[in-house]
């Protein structure tokens, strides 16, 4: 069997810490957005009126999808 060890300094570690930690917050996004998408989709394809009845606009339908994510 294999075994490799490296060494990393500690600045090393730290920044390759780093790195993943903001690949993963970029991924969380990503897939967050991918999952609300049909659900902005299907507001968008409602009608003006529809849309008034719910208290929205189109330009106000990406705050309600994400208004868990976003304090205004």
């Amino acid at each position: 069997m294999t075994q490799a060890t490296t060494h990393f300094t500690t600045e090393i570690r730290d920044r390759i810490d780093a790195f993943f930690a903001r690949l993963g917050q970029g991924l969380n996004a990503y897939l967050e957005s991918r999952c609300r998408r049909d659900r902005i989709e299907a507001l968008e394809a409602k009608s003006d009126e529809e849309l008034a009845r719910m208290g929205l606009t189109r330009d106000g339908i990406p705050a309600y999808v994400f208004r868990d994510m976003i304090w205004l």
